[in-house]
């Protein structure tokens, strides 16, 4: 093969994967990365539940709850950041009695895109 042809096949595939690689950030949403408490554990009563996302969200437009067994916010503040780049919200609870408790979040990125899901963890 002549040098120019493979140097312009060289050229068309790494310009074909940087493409492909950027389009998979601007396609990108913010999910939790870690969550304390974790998702199924079981732990003595937590003052707080903190999830870390993997991109910064918006404070205005995100939430960050905790209801007991029969579905009833437990929180009585709203979540708030815990960090200065917008990725980590937390949300205080009072004392909890044993039981398990439900955590649903609602994440909305700086891009605009929202997801949202929730997990379950034991108070022992």
């Amino acid at each position: 093969m002549y040098p120019i042809v493979r140097t312009s096949i060289s050229i068309v595939a790494a310009t074909g994967l940087l493409l492909f690689a950027s389009v998979g950030q601007a396609w990108a949403h913010a999910q939790p990365a870690q969550q304390t408490p974790a998702p199924d554990a079981t732990v003595s009563a937590p003052a707080a539940v903190t999830i870390l996302y993997t991109e910064p969200i918006e404070a205005a437009l995100s939430r960050l709850n905790v209801l007991d067994a029969q579905g009833k916010q437990v929180n009585t503040e709203k979540a708030h950041f815990t960090d200065s780049d917008h990725k980590s919200m937390q949300v205080a609870l009072p004392k909890l009695s044993p039981g398990q408790y439900k955590v649903q979040w609602v994440a909305v990125a700086d891009d605009g895109h929202r997801t949202h899901g929730g997990y379950t963890f034991t108070v022992k």
